[in-house]
């Protein structure tokens, strides 16, 4: 099913401005948006870069982490400081108040398959935290959705995707949503809370010819999901029955990456990008490539579900 233009939907939401770049940070492959609610501040991640940023609006204060290896996604912890963070080989405990960039693994699911790296992922509402592993070639169906428990334990879900990404959720906390980039297709599963289990596998949306590519998501305190376009130069907005497309927010620049609600009422979108990919001509041509951008709109998102572990 493609996305149909709903313009006149009396539930469309607005941008109160332009998209502004908030860091140029040129990032190779900008990823892994998160507000903290405890900090105020924005965590994102260059994952070719090996890099993890935070950014507090309130001073426009700019921090860097760099690791050995690639990092793709980050969780707050609920019941301890840090963070767990997805690196290549996969879930690891991170807290940059110590000043240690050499994490702590706690599993890794695919130690034989050494040309996989993992990429996005985040929390559900009850703590476990769902990433996605990928070929890093972009191109072997190699990729599965893995759910990794607070008490250790890790399962896999889903596999032969290339690229993956997300997850995001409905309002009701009943369906899943999971992105298969690299044929330009979102899914939807049921989702048992309470088991942490998925059915009903279907395609929920494909990306028109000349869109780009589903990248990350997030969803808004209405339940409409927000979607970046690598390729697009957009984050489109879609209702979550019909996934018809609402609105979109033309970016100044090709592939985007991920977003993320932030800011003190959840009204600021925040929006990352990526260089990689880009020919010398596009890079010229798109000067803030690679940088984190913000929105304000007109609705709140949700608050980022934390790592019960």
């Amino acid at each position: 099913m493609n996305a149909t233009p709903s313009a006149t939907c009396p539930t469309t939401p607005a941008t109160l401005e332009a998209p502004r770049c908030v860091w140029p940070a040129g990032a190779t492959l900008g990823e892994g948006t998160l507000w903290s609610q405890r900090e105020q501040a924005l965590y994102w991640v260059d994952i070719i870069e090996r890099r993890l940023h935070r950014f507090d609006p309130a001073s426009n204060g700019q921090t860097t982490w760099s690791f050995d290896e690639e990092i793709s996604a980050v969780a707050e912890r609920a019941n301890a400081p840090g963070f767990i963070v997805t690196l290549r080989r996969g879930f690891a405990l991170f807290d940059p108040a110590t000043g240690d960039v050499a994490p702590r693994y706690l599993h890794q699911p695919e130690p034989e398959l050494a040309d996989n790296r993992f990429n996005d992922g985040k929390c559900d509402a009850q703590g476990r935290f769902w990433g996605g592993t990928m070929d890093c070639a972009c191109e072997a169906p190699t990729g599965s959705l893995y759910r990794f428990d607070p008490d250790g334990s890790c399962t896999r879900h889903d596999q032969g995707f290339a690229v993956t990404n997300g997850p995001t959720w409905s309002l009701d906390g009943r369906t899943l949503y999971f992105n298969d980039t690299v044929t330009s297709r979102v899914y939807a599963y049921d989702f048992d809370a309470a088991e942490g289990t998925l059915s009903n596998k279907r395609q929920w949306l494909r990306f028109a010819r000349g869109d780009g590519f589903p990248d990350g998501m997030t969803t808004d305190a209405a339940g409409r999901l927000w979607i970046a376009h690598w390729g697009g130069a957009c984050v489109s907005c879609h209702d979550p029955v019909s996934a018809g497309e609402l609105c979109r927010i033309p970016l100044p620049t090709s592939h985007i990456t991920n977003c993320a609600f932030g800011g003190p009422d959840l009204r600021t979108l925040y929006i990352t990008s990526a260089t990689s990919g880009l020919t010398p001509a596009q890079r010229e041509a798109e000067p803030e490539a690679g940088g984190l951008f913000a929105v304000q709109l007109d609705v709140p998102g949700l608050p980022a579900s934390p790592f019960g572990g």
